[in-house]
């Protein structure tokens, strides 16, 4: 008898993309559409919804499109490992960012929304995100399979309540979750922003109640917010997404003064204050043995 080797599909993947649309969501949310470049068609992208992360590539200013080294017979590490050797001032941009949507044309094309959080004095990204145009051309290492690592919001079948947390870097990965999430789930949500007209009523069947905590207006500390909520659960599941220092305040207040199982806490720093993201890629995950 003869067998054949079935060979599983690579989890992720490089795709050419380019700017379709962008829109102004809010004083610090900018929106951008991205369709495949050339003839990229997307077919092959894959989003697993939630929090779907991408490593995003990014030309530096005067590129028509980013500098990246070819993938030879499928080894992306072996490309991604020819990018770091790269000079700094000519290699691709990379920031990690959040697949906001994904959806088919009514001409059978792929859509992909990026949502962008932006600020005075914002880095490459967000300068990028803010003078992005139509026909822009930019790359992402993204998944080809839906079921992936870049997804990390997994509860357990057992939990009775979601608990999150998220600033605007992590809103939009939030806003898909809780659009993710089913009727009849019951979650208590804080978002945190820096102005009132950042504030976008996530859609979600689940039955969520969300705290809008705007620094602009006085907010207090995410961590003093979410310590005076009476919690009803005997069995959460936590999401922490945002600034490292807010996330592990938050991370400890749960494990700690809520005795929530750690295994049960999903934590991610998107970034951290007075850090680029190139340096906060070389330091530990915040408070990882807390």
């Amino acid at each position: 008898m003869t067998t054949t080797a079935v060979t599983a599909a690579p989890p992720f993947g490089f795709f050419p993309l380019q700017v379709a649309a962008t829109r102004r969501l809010g004083p610090s949310l900018v929106r951008v559409t991205f369709t495949g470049a050339g003839d990229e068609d997307l077919s092959g992208f894959a989003s697993g919804g939630r929090d779907q992360s991408l490593s995003l590539f990014l030309p530096h200013p005067g590129q028509h499109e980013p500098v990246l080294p070819p993938v030879v017979d499928g080894d992306l590490y072996g490309a991604l490992g020819a990018w770091r050797a790269m000079p700094d001032d000519v290699r691709a941009v990379m920031r990690s960012y959040t697949v906001r949507a994904q959806r088919r044309t009514a001409d059978g094309g792929t859509e992909v929304d990026i949502d962008f959080a932006v600020h005075e004095d914002g880095g490459p990204a967000c300068r990028w995100a803010l003078r992005a145009a139509a026909g822009d051309r930019v790359a992402v290492l993204g998944p080809a399979v839906a079921d992936n690592t870049g997804v990390r919001f997994r509860p357990p079948e057992d939990a009775d309540e979601v608990l999150m947390w998220a600033d605007e870097t992590a809103l939009p990965a939030a806003s898909a979750i809780l659009e993710w999430l089913p009727a009849g789930t019951r979650a208590r949500v804080w978002l945190e922003v820096p102005h009132a007209g950042d504030r976008i009523e996530p859609r979600t069947a689940a039955d969520a109640a969300v705290t809008w905590l705007v620094r602009g207006e006085g907010a207090p500390p995410a961590v003093e917010a979410v310590r005076a909520a009476e919690l009803s659960g005997s069995a959460p599941y936590v999401w922490l997404a945002g600034e490292a220092g807010a996330v592990k305040a938050l991370r400890r207040h749960f494990v700690n003064e809520r005795r929530v199982d750690r295994r049960r806490v999903t934590f991610v720093g998107y970034w951290r204050e007075g850090m680029s993201e190139d340096v906060l890629r070389e330091v530990p995950e915040p408070d990882t043995e807390a």
